[in-house]
């Protein structure tokens, strides 16, 4: 009977841990909408810039509790939240390269004209043998 006992007793636990994590979660996610409807009326860049660098340390505390409580991985054995853990790291690294990347090949596909090159190059060649010819002449 005591076995029984217990085990009302930890989910009594239990259920009081997740509404205390719903209840953190709720307070976050209220907390970044009204940051971000604060953010709409700001015209400071820099301000702008602060509000959502909070947002998205907001943004991360979230994701930790959720997936350490509603996933469960909060108690589990620490090489299994590795396994988790290292992959979604590297995702992270390698979305972030990736947005860099196509941001660079953005910006030089709208100043690199090769025509415009290739016209540069013929005018630089051009002068050269002008000069040459000059001095050949003189």
């Amino acid at each position: 009977m005591s076995n029984t006992a217990e085990l009302h007793h930890d989910d009594g636990a239990a259920v009081k841990e997740i509404w205390r994590v719903t209840a953190y979660l709720s307070i976050l996610t209220i907390v970044e909408l009204i940051l971000g409807f604060w953010m709409m009326g700001i015209t400071g860049e820099g301000l702008r810039l602060a509000i959502k660098g909070t947002i998205v340390i907001l943004m991360i505390t979230k994701a930790f509790y959720i997936v350490a409580y509603f996933m469960h991985l909060k108690h589990e054995v620490k090489n299994l939240i590795m396994t988790i853990v290292v992959p979604l790291a590297l995702f992270i690294w390698f979305l972030t390269a990736f947005l860099y990347e196509g941001n660079s090949y953005k910006n030089l596909r709208n100043t690199y004209d090769p025509y415009k090159k290739e016209q540069s190059q013929i005018k630089v060649v051009n002068k050269e043998e002008v000069k040459e010819s000059k001095k050949g002449a003189e």
